[in-house]
């Protein structure tokens, strides 16, 4: 369902200009637009600040607009909504760090670009001069309660004891907020989180936290979606994805939005 302040936004950014727009499908939602959904409550991928959509997303989906000679329109509804509001043709494509399973590539399909993974949170300077899991055995991780970060606990915590290491003490938290807290008290050594996490724990307190080492168990796909009797529109997304990232946007926006490198499927 559509939330009740839901509306259609246009955006315009400074886009470079290409020698020749993608050429965009027939059928768009809106003439002249292309219409996303997307849930603003995901940062740094879209999210609302003072008033105004953010996020490398909402920048990104511009950049695409922009490439295919459309101005961005984007609706803001309830993540649980954007599917049904593709397949009923609401919307064109779904812009929105969707992750991709097999659930919902069963229902759409999708574009990758970016590859989401975990990171190693740890205080400002990194005391312990941790830069891999291997590094833990004989410290203390914190993890939220049932995330996947426990599991990948529990995974090093088993290494620890096989390899005849100190073993890894886990603090199983109610919250990643808890765990954040936990890691700045000096109760744990570091905390795992997934990478949008560990971006907006950084940035917001970078004289609190830093990143430890590269990101982990990296197999998890971010994608735009388009609907499955769209071919059309994929391809005129994919050929608008690639002009994007050969003018140099794409990985601007991964820098300015503090999203590792490892993470660019381009």
């Amino acid at each position: 369902m559509l939330r009740r302040l839901a509306f259609f936004i246009s955006l315009t950014l400074a886009v470079p200009a290409l020698a020749q727009p993608v050429k965009p499908p027939d059928g768009l939602v809106a003439p002249g637009k292309l219409t996303y959904g997307t849930a603003a409550t995901f940062a740094p991928f879209e999210y609302q600040e003072n008033g105004q959509y953010l996020g490398f997303d909402i920048e990104f989906g511009a950049a695409i607009a922009k490439a295919m000679g459309l101005a961005p329109s984007m609706l803001d509804m309830d993540f649980n909504g954007l599917i049904p509001a593709l397949q009923g043709k609401r919307v064109d494509i779904i812009n929105s760090a969707m992750y991709i399973n097999p659930a919902r590539a069963s229902q759409v399909d999708f574009i990758p670009y970016m590859r989401i993974g975990n990171e190693i949170i740890v205080r400002k300077g990194n005391p312990l001069h941790i830069a891999a899991r291997s590094d833990l055995c004989g410290h203390r991780v914190a993890v939220t309660l049932g995330a996947i970060e426990e599991t990948y606990a529990r995974a090093v915590a088993a290494d620890c004891a096989k390899s005849g290491k100190p073993a890894l003490v886990i603090l199983s938290l109610p919250t990643a907020q808890d765990s954040a807290l936990a890691v700045r008290q000096g109760r744990a050594d570091a905390e795992f989180d997934s990478t949008p996490g560990a971006v907006v724990l950084t940035t917001k307190f970078p004289d609190a936290f830093e990143i430890a080492g590269a990101p982990f168990e990296t197999h998890t796909l971010i994608g735009i979606a388009v609907r499955k009797d769209d071919p059309a529109m994929k391809a005129a997304i994919e050929a608008a994805m690639h002009a994007v990232v050969a003018d140099g946007t794409y990985a601007a926006l991964m820098a300015k939005y503090h999203l590792p490198a490892a993470g660019s499927l381009f």
